[in-house]
């Protein structure tokens, strides 16, 4: 028996082809997943260098950050974005990579349709030009975010340099209580630990608490790791992920999956193996949240006041007041009552078919605010068929919502989806740095069920009043 190991080095060291002394490991690459934004100057260099791409069939493309979310079957109006797409789709016929067009049955968000389309499957290391590849981590995968140069470097050779993060574990144990979602714990441990409290580490998720949350939970909670600063997350792998990976697309069949299951059920971390930071909080203490500030660690519960600036170290002061000019707000504030404008569901975060049903559920037979503009955005083709099939789509519809077509939408103003300048704008999404959701907008975060409430009431509220 060796020493007692974590999950993530199992699995990092597992797939490192070559280590290079104080230097960074070159790491081998399960499953890369391509969009429109960050890979069109990446297949320039590769065409510069004269080099193909290394493993076609590991390699999924998809649009998402810059599509509208509406006429889709209609030429694409923006012409940077128009040009983006074309471009996807040239360099995908060019290399014989398996591609997701728009209109095609399995399009949508790529963080959304690896899960969907059993690509993404435990143990795997995973990177996209994309920060919140990290949701991958659901999955008990070692999956990460990567800049431009280092989706070249990917799609030439199926290898990254990279520097092996320092491992932290958070745990959270107990009953999470009604009312009380994935997100709200991503949001909860984020104020807790900061924006910059993850930095240089991969994060393991552990606890009864986490382990209760499905598998849709556990993409949100992992999805929103680097908004702490941390390079990942990942949950160990138990039976709901094999029960939701059994069965899809591209999962493993017959005595595949028996091998599969094999290997799958070994990814855990061993008793006693060493983190280099750990964080133990309870389940009990999380309320609804929602942010009021300009980074996702300005968070509050729903019924709480934004703290004063007085609380803070000096230097972080400035910064805090000038957010807070930014948002509209004061310290001492409370936040339940204020008055929002726009209310967007959806993103890589809270863009899955449990999310849209989450909402649905809750304006079931209750009306849109007036003042409420609503952006209701599936994460994929498939959810949007699901939402069709299920009735999700009438019963929004006799509340007074639409639902638009899939794509990222409003949550990084990429595309038409743009919250005005001074709007509130209650989102599912996971950034609500200034001007993320368009110039000027005014982001504050939250679950589908506070965005619901809000929806309905037209002002931020609890929606544990509604739950009864």
């Amino acid at each position: 028996m060796g020493h007692p190991t974590t999950l993530f080095d199992k699995i990092w060291d597992g797939h490192t082809v070559r280590s290079i002394d104080n230097g960074p490991s070159v790491l081998y690459i399960d499953r890369h997943y391509i969009h429109e934004v960050t890979s069109p100057v990446a297949f320039l260099g590769l065409a510069g260098r004269g080099l193909g791409v290394a493993c076609p069939d590991r390699t999924t493309a998809t649009p998402d950050h810059n599509i509208p979310t509406e006429n889709q079957h209609l030429s694409i109006k923006d012409a940077l974005s128009r040009n983006q797409v074309d471009m996807l789709i040239d360099n995908c016929q060019k290399h014989n990579i398996p591609l997701y067009g728009l209109n095609h049955k399995w399009q949508g968000i790529v963080h959304v349709i690896g899960p969907e389309l059993g690509l993404t499957q435990p143990g795997m290391t995973i990177v996209c030009g994309d920060s919140h590849t990290s949701t991958h981590g659901a999955f008990g995968c070692v999956a990460f975010g990567i800049g431009t140069s280092e989706v070249e470097m990917v799609l030439g050779t199926q290898c990254i340099l990279q520097p092996k993060p320092k491992k932290m574990r958070i745990k959270i144990d107990g009953h999470l209580k009604r009312g009380v979602t994935a997100k709200d714990v991503a949001l909860y441990i984020i104020s807790k630990i900061t924006t910059s409290g993850g930095t240089g580490h991969f994060i393991e998720y552990a606890g009864a608490a986490i382990e209760s949350l499905s598998m849709e939970g556990r993409m949100t909670l992992c999805n929103m790791s680097i908004e702490s600063g941390a390079r990942g997350g990942l949950v160990a792998p138990d039976e709901l992920t094999f029960e939701y990976v059994k069965g899809r697309e591209f999962s493993p069949k017959g005595m595949d999956w028996e091998n599969a299951m094999e290997k799958w059920s070994v990814l855990k971390t061993d008793e006693g193996a060493l983190f280099d930071k750990e964080y133990a909080f309870n389940a009990e203490d999380i309320d609804p949240m929602i942010t009021f500030g300009t980074n996702p660690g300005m968070g509050t519960s729903i019924t709480g006041y934004i703290p004063l600036s007085s609380s803070l170290e000096e230097g972080e002061k400035v910064s805090y007041e000038k957010s807070l000019e930014y948002m509209g707000f004061s310290g001492g504030d409370k936040l339940e009552g204020k008055t929002v404008d726009f209310v967007f569901v959806g993103s890589c975060t809270n863009g899955r078919i449990e999310d849209l049903r989450e909402f649905t559920h809750f304006i079931k037979g209750k009306k849109k605010a007036q003042n409420i503009t609503a952006w209701i955005v599936p994460g994929s083709k498939q959810v949007e068929a699901q939402a069709q099939e299920e009735g999700l789509v009438a019963i929004l519809e006799a509340a007074g919502f639409e639902l638009c077509q899939p794509g990222c939408s409003a949550c990084l103003a990429m595309n038409e989806d743009k919250i005005p300048t001074g709007k509130y704008a209650v989102s599912t999404s996971n950034r609500n740095f200034e001007g993320r959701q368009g110039p000027g907008a005014r982001t504050l975060l939250a679950s589908p069920l506070v965005a619901a409430a809000c929806a309905i009431s037209g002002k931020i509220t609890d929606p544990r009043q509604f739950l009864n």
